[in-house]
């Protein structure tokens, strides 16, 4: 009997070590979110998360880890086993800003590796329509009116709305004061309750409130009008040209990750984000498909894009407090 135990244990091993070392993906996969659910991040993640799940061959499970501006995610992501098995959705805020606010970050840039670019999206400025302001011209005017009265929301300290709204204050020359949140929705939560008058939101954020006529959408920052919003002008033509910022999220994985899987992972992403269905659903929500030409082309780009998000923390003077 005693024998017969050992080799239906010995058994059992060899099946769960072959389970573990078996071709990738060979278990569902883990896609972290660093903000709360109902916000941009959450909303990308979540349009891919089925699409993707198809093209790797197993299902991936969308985690919300908000907190310290997405930081939490972007740590326990780089963290983690480098397997395949735990993937970030990411935007600059964990990869750029968080590293050059805080000094004490439990990860740095250097921990995760660029799979590639997904998305690409200009910010929308929104305000409470019982603010009475209905351009950027006269938002302007407010706040120069009175000085740090006017309170944003934000998806929290460093995220891109943030910074958004930071840039915007320095060009146009106004005091804003800053109020961040664990993630988009929660924000414009806080706007919609009149708890604060603005915010420079993320399009899945801010767009279903518009239609919904709870809030009153003044400008996109581009420069120009975007396609995906036709009834909103650019900077431009909103009165502020100096001004412009968009943002993006990508796909990263632990440092260390092999080359195999991450052009496993790469090639399902490109797929995903390729599919007419995922196209129109970030679509409606304001969000275009940006994709990159290899693993290698998109270290090349947050490279570059890493020098614009250090340098604006510093010159728009934001801390992490």
């Amino acid at each position: 009997m005693r024998t017969l135990i050992v080799a239906s244990l010995t058994a059992l091993l060899a099946v769960s070590a072959q389970a573990q070392t078996g071709p990738y993906p060979n278990r569902p996969i883990k896609l972290l979110v660093g903000f709360a659910p109902g916000g941009a991040a959450d909303y990308v993640a979540r349009s891919l998360g089925e699409s993707l799940g198809r093209a790797m061959g197993q299902s991936i499970v969308v985690e919300n880890r908000a907190g310290a501006g997405s930081s939490l995610a972007a740590e326990a992501t780089a963290k983690s086993a480098p397997d395949g098995y735990t993937i970030l959705i990411a935007s600059p805020s964990s990869i750029s800003v968080n590293p050059a606010l805080k000094a004490k970050l439990g990860y740095t840039s250097k921990d995760l590796l660029p799979v590639t670019k997904v998305s690409s999206s200009p910010l929308v400025i929104a305000v409470n329509p019982g603010l009475g302001i209905t351009s950027v011209v006269e938002l302007v005017a407010k706040a120069k009116q009175s000085p740090g009265a006017l309170n944003y929301a934000t998806s929290g300290v460093g995220s891109a709305p943030h910074l958004g709204a930071a840039l915007f204050s320095r060009v146009a020359g106004v005091q804003m004061t800053h109020i961040p949140f664990k993630g988009g929705a929660p924000a414009i939560h806080s706007l919609i309750a009149g708890d604060t008058q603005l915010t420079f939101g993320t399009p899945p954020s801010v767009l279903p409130m518009v239609k919904a006529g709870r809030l009153k959408a003044l400008a996109v920052s581009s420069k120009e009008r975007s396609p995906l919003f036709p009834d909103l002008p650019g900077m431009v033509e909103a009165g502020v040209p100096d001004y412009a910022i968009e943002f993006w999220y990508g796909i990263f994985v632990p440092a260390g990750t092999p080359a195999p899987i991450v052009k496993k992972i790469f090639d399902a992403t490109i797929t995903a984000m390729q599919n007419p269905s995922v196209k129109a659903a970030l679509a409606r929500e304001g969000t275009d498909v940006a994709i990159s030409a290899s693993p290698e082309q998109f270290a090349a780009f947050l490279a570059e894009d890493g020098k614009f998000w250090t340098r604006l923390v510093t010159e728009a003077g934001v801390t992490a407090d």
